[in-house]
C-alpha cells in the first residue's frame, strides 16, 4: 500500500500486516460511503449509552441485558461500565446464533420445499 498525505514531499511506503490493512480498506468504504465510523479500543470501557450506541439498541434494552447477565459489568459509583471487549463478544455470539438460526430455517425451508 503507498501512503500520500495532501502535503507534497509527505510520501511514506507503509506496510501493513493483511489484517489491517483488510481494516483500513473496509474503514475507507464506510467513510466513502458517508458513514460515520467509531474506532474503539477493545479494553476501552464504556459507558450505557456508548455500548446501547455501538449495539445499535436503546440503553433500556442494553440495561436489561446487563442486569440478566448477558453482558457482562462493573460499577463505578452508580453508572455502571461495560468492557468493550465483553460488548464485542456478545454482539459475536449474537451474529453466530442469528446464523446458526438463520441456517436452520433455510434448511427447514428446503426440506419442505418453501422455495427458500
Amino acid at each position: 500500500m503507498h501512503v500520500r498525505s495532501e502535503d507534497p514531499g509527505r510520501e511514506v511506503d507503509v506496510v501493513l500486516p493483511a489484517r489491517i490493512f483488510d481494516a483500513l480498506l473496509e474503514l475507507l468504504r464506510h467513510t466513502a460511503e458517508g458513514s460515520a465510523v467509531t474506532l474503539v479500543p477493545v479494553h476501552a470501557e464504556l459507558t450505557t449509552q456508548q455500548a446501547a450506541d455501538l449495539l445499535n439498541v436503546s440503553r433500556p434494552h442494553l440495561l436489561e441485558l446487563l442486569e440478566e447477565g448477558a453482558i457482562p459489568f462493573h460499577r463505578t459509583g452508580r453508572h455502571r461500565r461495560v468492557l468493550a471487549q465483553d460488548l464485542f463478544a456478545f454482539r459475536d455470539r449474537r451474529r453466530d446464533q442469528s446464523r446458526q438460526a438463520f441456517e436452520e430455517l433455510a434448511a427447514v425451508s428446503q426440506d419442505h420445499d418453501l422455495g427458500y
